[in-house]
């Protein structure tokens, strides 16, 4: 079997405050496949974005520690240097970030921004770096792309802008791009554009994809795998269809249970109870034992490993509820979504 193209090892990354140490990341491990789609979900503060910041090498080195392996083709990205990061950075491993309007320089065009990207990774002429910024554009959709690469970023819609962004992250056709929040900001028929068209440019381009969201219907859409993080642990994770077929872990029951519904008329959606821990101090045992409407007294004294769910080795959940009750419970949650989708 070929090695994966990512793989994490036991990712640990602690920030200095002046209240103390912050474990933002505490004993993640995964692995990305060559085109594959891995989907990150959970809600602030669980770990998602640290993870892959922390991958991508974009943590302050005053106030961030991380130990563990991120193994990038086999090279270890912890112990790189920063010039060597700087070279993976946008042209092996590339990001769409959550605001593309911080992200953009607002007193360069767009096109400069771009063939810039070109530039700093390839042996090629400014004119040869304008032509693959165009093309790229014209890629992602934007009208009028010839005359619109010599706007400024205020010049575009947020909708334009995350397109932008998206072809800056193509433009060296990387081998893994990672996408923090990338529709959070955006109404619902524009995120569903941004939806399809990353869509298609990961069939297009063969790149694998890491989706970081709190949207579980995003991960539906668009993901092979799904890691689900709590508390900057993972708590569950495996192959998309078996999450929402046979999810195991009460937090992700309530996260699918958060999700609007077509068939009901609510005033208020379903909410997790209580607040996220302070990773400061968080609890012990489960960390989400305070939370759970399921708690045991064993969730409070020992924190439980992630395990396979029967048979299935690929689909793994860290939580202390006997088989039984957790296969009720999720048969009950996909019931209700199943009565849904069957009657609208």
């Amino acid at each position: 079997m070929s090695e994966p193209l990512l793989d994490v090892r036991d990712l640990r990354t602690e920030f200095k405050t002046d209240d103390g140490i912050v474990k933002a990341v505490d004993g993640v491990s995964f692995k990305v496949e060559p085109g594959q789609v891995l989907g990150i979900v959970g809600e602030s503060g669980s770990g998602k974005s640290v993870t892959c910041l922390t991958v991508m090498g974009l943590n302050d080195s005053k106030f961030a520690t991380s130990t563990g392996e991120v193994l990038f083709r086999g090279e270890d990205l912890l112990k790189a240097s920063s010039s060597r990061l700087r070279t993976i950075r946008g042209d092996e491993i590339a990001m769409i970030f959550q605001d593309p309007m911080t992200s953009l320089n607002p007193v360069h065009k767009i096109g400069r921004q771009l063939a810039e990207a070109v530039v700093l990774h390839n042996d090629v002429s400014n004119k040869q770096a304008y032509a693959r910024a165009l093309e790229l554009l014209k890629a992602v959709g934007i009208p009028r792309a010839e005359r619109r690469i010599d706007d400024y970023p205020h010049q575009f819609s947020g909708g334009m802008r995350q397109r932008v962004m998206i072809a800056m992250a193509l433009i060296n056709n990387p081998d893994l791009i990672i996408a923090d929040e990338p529709t959070t900001a955006l109404d619902v028929t524009t995120q569903a554009q941004i939806l399809a068209l990353l869509k298609r440019i990961q069939d297009d381009f063969g790149s694998a994809v890491i989706m970081i969201t709190h949207d579980l219907g995003v991960v539906a859409e668009t993901a092979d795998d799904v890691i689900v993080m709590y508390a900057a642990r993972i708590v569950e994770r495996g192959p998309v269809r078996s999450i929402f077929n046979e999810p195991r872990h009460p937090y992700t029951w309530g996260l699918m249970g958060s999700l609007p519904r077509l068939d009901t008329d609510l005033e208020r959606l379903y909410q997790i109870p209580g607040q996220p821990p302070s990773l400061l101090n968080p609890p012990s045992g489960c960390r989400f034992h305070p939370r759970c409407a399921f708690a045991m007294p064993i969730c409070r004294q020992q924190d439980p490993r992630l395990m396979a769910v029967g048979s299935d080795t690929l689909h793994e959940q860290a939580c202390h509820l006997d088989e039984a009750t957790k296969a009720r419970e999720a048969a009950k949650l996909v019931a209700m979504f199943t009565a849904g989708a069957s009657s609208s």
